[in-house]
């Protein structure tokens, strides 16, 4: 069974496009091409919905790690309206990833997220049990 994923790979792009917009035009922007206007993140730190509170998630990602991009960890997995993958905050200076996470997202029609479910995977300070 072949699976197409380009369209799970260009959805995910957007998605990156997003997290990795700093300035408030570019960032409404980049979360209206990629989500729906109902969309909804959800992870252990948020649960919002809508463009303008996901971008404010996105916002206080950035405030909280200046000078640090997120990257695709990986490849991109999907099957039906499903895609998944992984990703690391990677600091620019040192190429440094303190925080990595694998999402889980629901597409519509036109492959505009409705959906993510965030899992963080690695955080800073926090201790492997």
């Amino acid at each position: 069974m072949t699976v197409n994923t380009e369209g799970y790979e260009s959805s995910v792009a957007r998605y990156f496009e997003a997290w990795n917009a700093t300035e408030p035009e570019a960032l409404a922007k980049a979360v209206a091409a990629a989500w729906t206007a109902d969309g909804s993140y959800t992870d252990p730190l948020a649960d919002v919905r809508g463009h303008e509170q996901i971008a404010a998630v996105i916002a206080a990602a950035h405030e909280q790690f200046p000078g640090f991009a997120f990257r695709l960890s990986g490849a991109v997995d999907g099957h039906h309206d499903i895609a998944r993958f992984s990703w690391e905050l990677v600091n620019e200076a040192d190429h440094s990833a303190p925080v990595a996470g694998s999402d889980v997202i629901t597409l519509d029609g036109e492959g505009r997220i409705r959906q993510v479910l965030g899992f963080l995977d690695r955080l800073p300070g926090a201790e492997a049990g």
